[in-house]
């Protein structure tokens, strides 16, 4: 397996290099590599040239307090707060799947008050109208005309709440908003601010007035975050947390982290990562490979693809690299795709698991060197 370390492109070459810890996946050696920038890049002798990686111990500073700040309320789901973060820097939106009481809805909160930016809920229901998402025209007596009133989706994150509740022609009012960060009323368009990220849940056990997901809304979601049941030791830290606690957390106490300008800037960092062209080869050749698997009807689309590598371009700055590897693909390409293929109606009836199907390809496809 390809080792992940040496902050030069040249880490992972097969002639060059030897890893140090700022592959690391603990956020404190990170942080303690990225340090001293000067010793993990090459040498002028060497014909690499040596980057500037302040921007990255920025990065690496920032998430690691984001951690810090999340752990206050969220036990656990370590991997849950990493995908998030993921996928605000890469401006991809986020499909939460648990059942209840696994700390869905307060993620999302935390993670909002940590980014000191707007948050709006939305609670969809069987009734709930698209208008009710996007907003309505409104008579006003004094103008004598209809006035746009901006819905809660105008907001910056928009957590809904059991997304699978809401009927196909109230789901369909998010195709829009999602894919191109605007709305169209009326002839009129309306752009939203920035950051703009959807956080939705739904519950795979309750089915009973729920409607699926269309495939083309799905594909719209960059990760789908699978969310399990604490430990035993998380859950006894819950409780003893909470012993002496009946009302509902107070999350005032958070301190923000990131600013709207920041988080630009850390979209232009992630940018700026480096992605080898055979890692683009590798890529393609996953996804090309669901399109062509026994067990599934429907492969991943050009947009899994594109999501594959702006998600692994997003981990590598969290873990503190400006460079992709192998490893960061193989851990996004489960999330990407757990949501976009469908299994074929024999797999199914095996009890195939999409998450098996999806290892069994990685495993197939050689891993470049």
């Amino acid at each position: 397996m390809i080792q992940e370390g040496n902050d030069d492109l040249a880490a992972y070459m097969p002639s060059e290099g030897q890893p140090n810890e700022a592959g690391s996946n603990n956020p404190e050696e990170q942080a303690s590599a990225l340090s001293n920038p000067a010793e993990t890049a090459a040498s002028s002798s060497s014909g690499f040239v040596q980057r500037d990686q302040t921007e990255l111990l920025w990065v690496a500073e920032k998430v690691n307090r984001v951690r810090e700040e999340m752990r206050k309320y969220v036990i656990g789901q370590s991997e849950m707060i990493e995908l998030l973060l993921a996928g605000i820097f890469s401006n991809g939106h986020i499909l939460l799947e648990g059942v209840p009481g696994v700390a869905k809805t307060l993620s999302s909160k935390a993670l909002s008050r940590v980014l000191h930016v707007d948050f709006s809920r939305i609670q969809f229901t069987p009734d709930l109208m698209p208008s009710d998402v996007i907003g309505t025209s409104v008579f006003s007596m004094k103008d004598s005309e209809f006035n746009f009133k901006k819905g809660p989706i105008f907001s910056n994150i928009v957590l809904i709440d059991e997304i699978n509740r809401a009927p196909a022609k109230t789901q369909a009012a998010l195709f829009e908003v999602m894919e191109e960060r605007q709305i169209t009323y009326d002839g009129t368009r309306y752009d939203m601010s920035f950051p703009f990220l959807v956080i939705a849940t739904q519950n795979p056990v309750e089915q009973e007035g729920t409607y699926n997901l269309p495939e083309a809304q799905l594909d719209r979601f960059l990760f789908k975050i699978k969310l399990d049941y604490p430990t035993l030791d998380e859950e006894t830290l819950i409780l003893t947390r909470y012993k002496e606690q009946i009302q509902a957390p107070d999350l005032s106490t958070i301190t923000a982290v990131f600013t709207a300008d920041e988080l630009h800037k850390v979209q232009k960092v992630v940018e700026k990562v480096i992605i080898e062209d055979r890692l683009i080869q590798y890529i393609a050749q996953i996804v090309n490979k669901t399109r062509n698997h026994s067990k599934l009807y429907l492969g991943g689309s050009p947009r899994a693809s594109l999501s594959i590598l702006k998600a692994a371009k997003a981990f590598a700055a969290i873990r503190g690299r400006d460079f992709v590897t192998p490893d960061d693909i193989q851990f996004v390409t489960i999330h990407v795709l757990n949501h976009r293929l469908i299994l074929t109606p024999e797999a199914e009836m095996e009890g195939t698991q999409m998450e098996e199907v999806i290892r069994e390809i990685v495993q197939t496809i050689e891993v470049p060197r």
